[in-house]
């Protein structure tokens, strides 16, 4: 009887230990944001994404490469919803739902549009390309730990769409069309 309680006893300490090793090796998601823009007539545009952090780790030009399609975030794709056609640095993009990616360069950057949607961030098909915009890339006066995505109105019917991350801010103009 003593024999079956020790083995008892060894079985659940194997499983709790094999189940703090599995706990262990999970990490965790990065924090979900949101960046939405209002026009003055209420049409909307917003972007859902997530919001990795630096941890001390060299982000672009080493996390994120030159020249490679970035997922722009982390986890999922990086969603953008409009209910009205807008503007994107001069590219028309009709109301509907698409996925942002982006191609960070060292001295410039696109915006991807992509047609396909509800996917894993890291599964990108050039073919669902709606369009390549063309971003500006400016240094931060300072490091910024999280990675942001943020609309600044620039009036009723236009906003800068910025993309912001260590010390690189990547921004576009955004147009309500008429």
């Amino acid at each position: 009887m003593q024999g079956r309680r020790s083995w008892i006893l060894i079985s659940a300490a194997l499983i709790t230990v094999s189940a703090m090793m599995v706990a262990q090796d999970k990490k965790p998601l990065s924090p979900p944001g949101q960046a939405s823009l209002t026009f003055a007539d209420g049409h909307t545009v917003t972007i859902d994404y997530s919001r990795p952090s630096t941890r001390n780790r060299k982000i672009f030009g080493g996390l994120v490469p030159y020249d490679q399609v970035w997922r722009t975030g982390a986890n999922a794709a990086t969603s953008l919803k409009t209910d009205v056609d807008v503007t994107i640095g001069g590219t028309t993009v009709p109301k509907g739902s698409y996925t942002i990616y982006t191609l960070p360069g060292m001295s410039s950057w696109q915006l991807i549009i992509n047609k396909q949607t509800g996917q894993w961030g890291t599964d990108y098909d050039k073919g669902q390309d709606l369009a390549r915009i063309p971003m500006k890339v400016t240094q931060r006066p300072s490091g910024l730990e999280t990675f942001t995505i943020s609309f600044d109105k620039t009036g009723g019917s236009a906003a800068t769409l910025k993309l912001e991350w260590e010390n690189t801010i990547a921004s576009v103009d955004v147009q309500e069309k008429k």
